[in-house]
């Protein structure tokens, strides 16, 4: 068994308090089981924000030039942090776009927002999905380690 990434997650959120505390819990073990599922074992700092669609498409416009709001965009850092800690990257993730997604796909809400957060961990891995192969090969890393995460321990 790989040794667990000690995990510094920050997360912003517009999401209503009910259920907040649980879906951090998620998101964190998401996150670590991608880290530990793909080879980290340091400690690891990740921030992650939920945002609007508003927010989103100014980032999407302003640091990709794409004009339109998108489900997430993460910000590979891959620096280190004075007490010694990787700091990985930034994760955003508009609430409205996985609130559609969700809907469209007859998902819950959290389990999409699960995949949206795991989907940007790989990306802050490197991982990027600009050919039909690289996006099923991440989509394929999603849904195995989303299982892990939805599983009850």
């Amino acid at each position: 068994m790989r040794k667990k990434p000690a995990i510094t997650l920050t997360i912003l959120s517009p999401l209503p308090r009910q259920g907040r505390r649980e879906l951090a819990h998620k998101v964190r073990r998401a996150v670590q089981l991608t880290l530990q599922g793909e080879g980290y074992t340091e400690p690891t700092h990740v921030s992650l924000v939920f945002c609007d669609d508003a927010t989103i498409h100014a980032l999407n416009r302003q640091f990709l030039n794409h004009d339109y709001p998108t489900d997430v965009l993460s910000f590979p850092l891959n620096a280190m942090t004075p007490e010694g800690a990787r700091l990985l990257g930034e994760i955003i993730i508009s609430v409205e776009t996985a609130e559609r997604n969700a809907r469209r796909y007859r998902q819950p809400l959290e389990r999409e927002l699960l995949r949206l957060v795991i989907h940007g961990t790989l990306h802050l891995l490197g991982y990027d999905d600009t050919t039909p192969e690289n996006r099923r090969r991440m989509r394929r890393k999603e849904l195995a380690y989303l299982r892990k995460v939805t599983v009850k321990t």
